[in-house]
């Protein structure tokens, strides 16, 4: 099988961190550039000497992130950078005909005058919003493989829309009063030197942010809608919990008919039953993050509330795999040929 040559683009950062990890194990994968302006001319092994045991750990060195150098050593370029910069990079590096997965937020939205109300600035390359593919496996498979621009979702949005879309697209719930809580550890903020994130900050300290409107609802919204033919406006809540990855989302439905634990099952099953990492709970088993963390594996349960006549669902994820590298490596593998497993189990 054809090994292809891989850069990531602002590798120093807890997403950019996990890709390393994830691309310098995969067996199709040679990882060929690592980039940050910070680390510029130090060592794989010297940034993170968790991987000094990896033999390119010592002679791989980061650099600075250069696109026309880049395009010139890598088939495949992971961004894993902060919105409005990484577009800055998929433009030359598309035109030089490399495949980009991005990370950051910039081309998750059909809608440029959507990203310039949720991110404050006008969008960097409006032109590619309709080429980039939404890059959630599960829902997107097809479109995927024939992508040269794959945006992956955010952490926050895999543990919405994974539960939700299958139940909007059979018509089990109403596409109305969707309410959402998740509960992110802090390692979703990114490795940046803020006091709110510092240890003592957040230790024993459970806390919601981004209220009324996270910048992940955008998303969230745009793919709930095309999942029920129709605007779909959500509450969503998110909360920083003393822990340093993980993410647990409570999804609050109300059902169209009265439904049945038999039904939701049949739904699920129809939608995920083959999928290798998605891990329908039944019986009393309910997502727990304790078993995800460290996995591309998305948890999600559900009950039927009687008393209020709710839809209850759960899932669990890490956010920094699921939720961010590993989910982009499962799209690489798509988008290249590969098992869709590979350097994943």
């Amino acid at each position: 099988m054809k090994t292809k040559k891989v850069a990531v683009i602002g590798a120093s950062g807890y997403s950019g961190e996990e890709l390393v990890r994830l691309l310098l194990n995969h067996p199709q994968v040679e990882l060929v550039a690592v980039t940050s302006r910070q680390n510029a001319g130090q060592t794989l092994a010297h940034v993170f000497p968790k991987f000094a045991s990896h033999p390119k750990s010592k002679t791989l060195r980061f650099s600075e992130p250069k696109a026309d150098l880049l395009a010139k050593q890598a088939d495949v370029v992971f961004l894993a950078l902060p919105h409005g910069v990484a577009a800055e990079y998929a433009v030359p590096l598309l035109d030089a005909g490399c495949e980009v997965i991005d990370l950051s937020a910039d081309f998750r939205l059909k809608s440029a005058e959507i990203y310039q109300d949720f991110y404050a600035h006008d969008h960097p390359a409006p032109d590619l919003l309709k080429k980039a593919v939404y890059g959630l496996p599960e829902i997107y498979r097809e479109q995927i493989k024939k992508a040269s621009l794959v945006a992956s979702p955010g952490c926050y949005p895999t543990s919405i829309l994974l539960p939700l879309i299958p139940l909007l697209r059979a018509g089990l719930v109403k596409p109305t009063g969707i309410i959402a809580d998740s509960l992110s550890g802090v390692s979703g903020a990114g490795r940046k030197a803020e006091v709110d994130y510092l240890f003592c900050e957040c230790n024993e300290s459970v806390r919601p942010y981004g209220v009324p409107k996270h910048r992940h609802l955008s998303e969230i919204e745009e793919q709930l809608s095309l999942a029920a033919g129709s605007n779909v406006v959500i509450q969503f809540t998110p909360h920083l919990i003393p822990v340093n990855r993980g993410i647990l989302t409570t999804l609050y439905l109300e059902p169209v008919e009265k439904l049945t634990e038999e039904k939701i099952s049949a739904c699920y099953k129809k939608a995920y039953g083959n999928e290798p990492f998605v891990r329908l709970l039944e019986g009393k088993a309910l997502p727990d993050t304790k078993n995800v963390v460290g996995t591309n594996v998305i948890e999600i349960a559900w009950r039927l509330d009687p008393r209020t006549g709710r839809l209850i669902v759960m899932s669990a994820e890490d956010n920094l795999l699921k939720g961010a590298s590993g989910q982009a490596v499962q799209s690489m593998n798509i988008l290249c040929g590969w098992p869709e497993t590979a350097g994943l189990v």
